[in-house]
């Protein structure tokens, strides 16, 4: 009998609700959800689960789709034109969440000197971004040289992971408004990235001050714009210990564990910060944190999410995320299998978004890219990950309806919405699901796509 797994994240996604109050006791639930019922139908069995509906949120999370990527050094506004334009048309069959930083990751320095700015380079991302239809993101990092101790007029692209010097905090803030005010058409802010340039190598520790220091100062200034603005941190990635004696205690478990050191910095930030529209985390799930199974490593997703639920009731944002490493065995279907799996894990455990760290395409057949490279005549063409992956995800399984994985089969892990159920196989031998009182054999690694249809699946 299959049976439904109650890890839907409706129950944890949006803002603004009180501790406590799911309706399975889980905790960060949003109170004043309007009940409605939905229908999973597997092997046969007619699986009826209450939910329910947000009906107001305090801190409007970004509308569906919940899904998305973060542009890199090489994406796709530049290049060959005729590239650029197809990139565009494909991106622009399922409008999603597109991040850019502004400075660093394909955006030259906005302010080489005081008051001098250059934003021809983010305007083109940013340019890119509305072309496509996507929902922007402004990731404000990195910082000029001249706020780091730099000569004004220099741009030493070795340090720009170097945090900005205290005296210059208000500084950076003033230049996150300059942003904020060129680009008003951008809700979403995020402050800084992965806490960079703020490790105290004396105290051997996170310069969680220093970082809420700064991140205060942003908030107030982007606020201070437009009260509508929404910003969100503080962007730590929940690494593993690299030093045995800082693994946490309270997270751990069969898939490793987090650096107490990490989670120390998180709860001073909660505790000292200025206020928070949603936090920013991210994370590697990999076998190297004490599991021998990289898809049994995918469940430190879920343990994050549900140790932040504990801390806060904003919406949980995943900047990045990372997988084991792929080896020289696996298959391209045993890398896209993997990354489906992770991001099942991410939806049912309460992420309400979800950003792909977008690599350089390697060739025309990269199996995890999203699209082949602009630089090249003939590139821009959409690519598996994206058509058949990221944006599926996006129509299937937005922030905004139930989702919740599903037992179908061993070796099988499935995701299921109102709107579609997607079947992947963890193992590398066919494995059969049981659907609808239909067998479905699934092959090694394969990734199966069913979608909702009068209350069955096919």
């Amino acid at each position: 009998m299959a049976t439904l797994v109650d890890r839907s994240a409706a129950n944890t996604q949006w803002a603004g609700g009180a501790k406590g109050a799911t309706m399975t006791g889980r905790a960060g639930a949003v109170p004043g959800w309007e009940k409605k019922r939905w229908r999973v139908l597997v092997s046969g069995i007619l699986v009826v689960v209450m939910v329910t509906s947000c009906t107001g949120n305090s801190h409007r999370d970004i509308d569906p789709p919940g899904w998305g990527f973060t542009h890199t050094q090489f994406s796709a506004d530049a290049g060959d034109a005729d590239a650029v334009d197809t990139a565009v048309k494909a991106i622009s069959e399922v409008p999603m969440i597109q991040a850019q930083h502004i400075m660093g990751f394909g955006a030259d320095n906005p302010e080489s000197s005081p008051g001098q700015f250059n934003f021809d380079s983010l305007d083109r991302r940013m340019d890119f971004i509305r072309r496509t239809g996507g929902i922007p993101v402004i990731i404000l990092c990195c910082a000029p040289d001249w706020m780091k101790g730099g000569r004004p007029g220099t741009t030493d692209w070795d340090r720009l992971e170097t945090a900005p010097l205290r005296e210059h905090f208000a500084d950076f803030a003033a230049l996150s408004a300059v942003v904020a005010k060129r680009y008003p058409y951008v809700r979403h802010f995020i402050v800084w990235n992965e806490f960079k340039g703020f490790f105290d190598d004396v105290k051997n520790r996170w310069d969680a001050a220093g970082y809420t220091d700064l991140y205060n100062a942003v908030y107030d200034a982007l606020k201070s714009v437009n009260p509508a603005n929404q910003v969100g941190g503080p962007y730590l990635d929940f690494d593993h210990p690299s030093d045995p004696s800082y693994t946490s205690l309270d997270l751990r478990g069969p898939w490793g564990a987090v650096d107490q050191r990490v989670l120390d910095a998180f709860v001073e930030w909660n505790q000292r910060r200025r206020g928070v529209d949603f936090v920013v985390v991210d994370g590697h799930a990999t076998v190297s944190e004490g599991v021998a199974d990289e898809f049994a490593a995918l469940e430190k997703f879920t343990a994050v999410n549900d140790w932040l639920r504990k801390q806060v009731s904003v919406p949980i944002w995943w900047a990045e995320w990372y997988v084991e490493p792929t080896r020289p065995d696996w298959t391209p279907q045993h890398r896209i299998a993997l990354r489906v799996a992770a991001m099942i894990k991410l939806a049912s455990s309460g992420a309400s978004v979800v950003l792909y760290w977008n690599p350089r395409p390697e060739s025309a057949v990269c199996a995890v890219c999203l699209w082949t490279d602009t630089q090249k005549p003939g590139g821009g063409q959409p690519l598996p990950f994206l058509t058949d992956v990221l944006a599926r995800f996006a129509r299937s399984f937005p922030p905004n309806i139930p989702r919740s994985t599903v037992q179908v089969g061993d070796g099988l892990l499935a995701l299921a919405s109102q709107r579609a159920l997607v079947i992947v196989n963890t193992t590398g031998v066919t494995a059969s699901a049981s659907v609808d009182g239909r067998r479905i054999d699934v092959s090694p690694y394969e990734v199966r796509w069913l979608a909702a249809h009068a209350g069955t699946w096919s």
